[in-house]
């Protein structure tokens, strides 16, 4: 099976409902995401791509859109959690290439969610 990864980045602010009032993220707070979307075939097409890199601009153009420099529970049905997203991205990107295995988002360089059905 071939693999291929990209990582896109934005910034965003949430805030996570529901949880004690002294938990970090109930308050107001942002982070530097970064998405990371993998993509796999068992053969390469003719170009010898598993899918070319460039067919991902179309992800930075929806990140760049609609989550850059927002506020991520005004972007996003339920919780703005680091693993709704990855799912979001996740059904994002299996829309538009079925080659999709996963999403990862990070919020820190040492945390990180992964979507993978």
């Amino acid at each position: 099976m071939y693999r291929i990864c990209k990582e896109f980045h934005f910034s965003a602010s949430h805030q996570l409902a529901h949880l004690a009032e002294h938990h970090q993220c109930a308050r107001l707070h942002g982070h530097n995401y970064v998405v990371a979307v993998e993509l796999a075939a068992p053969e390469l097409d003719a170009n010898g791509f598993v899918r070319d890199y460039h067919d991902l601009a179309a992800l930075k153009s929806y990140i760049d859109t609609r989550f850059d420099h927002r506020h991520l529970n005004d972007v996003i049905d339920g919780p703005s959690t680091a693993e709704a997203l990855a799912r979001h991205f996740f059904d994002y990107c299996a829309g538009q290439w079925p080659e999709t295995v996963a999403v990862r988002v990070s919020e820190t360089p040492r945390s990180w969610a992964e979507y993978r059905p």
